[in-house]
């Protein structure tokens, strides 16, 4: 297979993106396929620059697969029309703007401040005059999944005993815990962020886990997948990843 690469959520951290953007160009060139996972938003404080540069790299023709996080859709239904949407997997008393999910720091690149006291119906509106049209509709069309031979590639995991084909949105972006404790046979090796590791990717035999932590404050750690291996890329080359056994 063609080497695919790929980026673990980003959260709005613009310096990780760009750095584990030069990996990969160091170590593919810049025409190399890259997939990001998803999570642009949100904690980090350069939401709209990552979005920016997301849609500027596709406008110049880069051989870029952006899917939809959780995040993703939260931001993209905050501003919906005529009303927010409000995603009924979270918990119960989060919302977008919750502290623990770091919606403020995204209204925040994009000049609106979010006061202790207002309406989010008025915040929404005000999101909607203040968020370029091109960065909506980025949001709207992102792809919720993306395939190569062997591999499938979704935010969060998919949904096991259903096949991929049937595999539905609100599992790409938002299953947990059935996914990661199950450790059957999907058919294909499963690329996925969502849930966070603290000592880089995580391979293990169904699955391969690349949310590194940058919404916490940890570095983005690349990947590539090839036929004879998946590896990290690191400023001192490829370091080959073993499958971790349960």
């Amino acid at each position: 297979m063609t080497p695919v690469y790929a980026i673990g959520d980003i959260h709005g951290h613009l310096d990780q993106m760009e750095q584990a953007l030069d990996l990969i160009a160091q170590d593919g060139g810049l025409e190399a396929q890259t997939v990001f996972i998803g999570d642009y938003v949100d904690r980090g404080p350069d939401s709209k620059a990552v979005i920016a540069a997301l849609i500027l790299g596709l406008a110049n023709g880069r051989n870029w697969t952006c899917l939809k996080g959780n995040h993703d859709r939260m931001f993209e239904w905050f501003m919906a029309e005529p009303d927010s949407r409000h995603d009924p997997h979270l918990l119960v008393g989060y919302h977008w703007l919750h502290s623990a999910l770091g919606g403020e720091a995204t209204a925040h690149s994009y000049g609106v401040d979010v006061p202790d006291r207002i309406r989010q119906e008025d915040l929404a509106a005000e999101l909607r005059e203040a968020v370029p049209d091109a960065h909506k509709h980025f949001l709207k069309t992102l792809k919720i999944k993306h395939e190569v031979p062997g591999v499938f590639f979704a935010h969060a995991g998919v949904r096991p005993g259903v096949p991929l084909a049937q595999q539905v949105e609100n599992d790409l972006v938002w299953i947990r815990q059935a996914f990661l404790h199950d450790g059957t046979d999907h058919g294909a090796l499963v690329v996925h962020g969502h849930t966070s590791v603290k000592g880089g990717p995580e391979l293990h035999a169904n699955r391969l886990a690349i949310d590194t932590g940058a919404g916490y404050g940890r570095p983005l750690r690349p990947v590539v997948i090839e036929d004879d291996g998946v590896f990290e890329l690191t400023r001192k080359g490829r370091q080959r990843l073993q499958v971790i056994h349960s």
